[in-house]
């Protein structure tokens, strides 16, 4: 896993001594939004436990757009992204005439460096102000830091309590995925205004145990929005 994630790092900045080459059109960019983890929930495990739900987090990114036709380029990325999923239980308390809601959110939150290398496929011509497109590629991530967030619910809501994650030898801190997403970029002064929605979807299994095999895979939806703009000869 190591050598797929040294070489990620190595294309990326081979990318980065393209910028130094005479490639008009290359683009940099930045992007920021949110992102919805959970993960697949393992089918024999289905009546036994809670139902996982989305926990939301920040994503962002640092990307070039390098063209490679007409249409498609490379769209290497490196970015923060935080992953994970929740657990919601609550119960009514009849106090009389009066029921009190109590419950508890439970959310683990797992901190990654992702690395996507991504092809990008304009569906229209260059020329057109507003242009859609598809991206689709592998990733492959790094989980540097997690916790476990817990908040009770009541008629108003606990301030959250965090217990850090000790990875190791349970829970994996490597996941390679697959992404997939749909954005729309528009004109915007020397460089592009974008909005990008994408689905990311991971094979590694994230629980490791000596006896059973638990499938739990990362899963993710994120929608940001970002700015780039050409760089070297234009």
């Amino acid at each position: 896993m190591k050598r797929i994630v040294f070489t990620s790092v190595v294309a990326f900045g081979l990318c980065l001594v393209l910028i130094q080459t005479s490639f008009a059109q290359i683009q940099v960019g930045v992007r920021a939004g949110a992102n919805w983890g959970f993960a697949s929930k393992p089918d024999f495990l289905s009546s036994l436990t809670p139902t996982l739900y989305p926990s939301a987090g920040p994503v962002g990114a640092l990307f070039l757009d390098i063209p490679l036709s007409d249409r498609v380029s490379f769209r290497p990325e490196i970015s923060y992204v935080q992953k994970g999923f929740a657990v919601k239980q609550g119960l009514d308390l009849n106090l009389g005439g009066f029921t009190l809601p109590l419950g508890v959110r439970i959310a683990y939150q797992s901190q990654t460096l992702e690395i996507p290398l991504l092809a990008k496929v304009n569906l229209t011509d260059a020329e057109s102000t507003v242009q859609p497109y598809l991206i689709v590629g592998p990733a492959v991530s790094f989980a540097f830091d997690g916790r476990i967030r817990t908040r009770g619910t009541s008629l108003f809501t606990t301030q959250p309590v965090d217990i850090d994650v000790d990875y190791g030898n349970t829970l994996s801190r490597w996941d390679v995925s697959a992404v997939g997403g749909l954005g729309l970029s528009m004109n915007a002064g020397r460089g592009k205004f974008l909005v990008e929605a994408r689905y990311t979807h991971g094979f590694t299994r994230q629980v490791q145990l000596p006896v059973i095999n638990i499938n739990a895979r990362n899963r993710g939806v994120a929608v940001s929005v970002g700015y780039s703009f050409p760089i070297g000869n234009y």
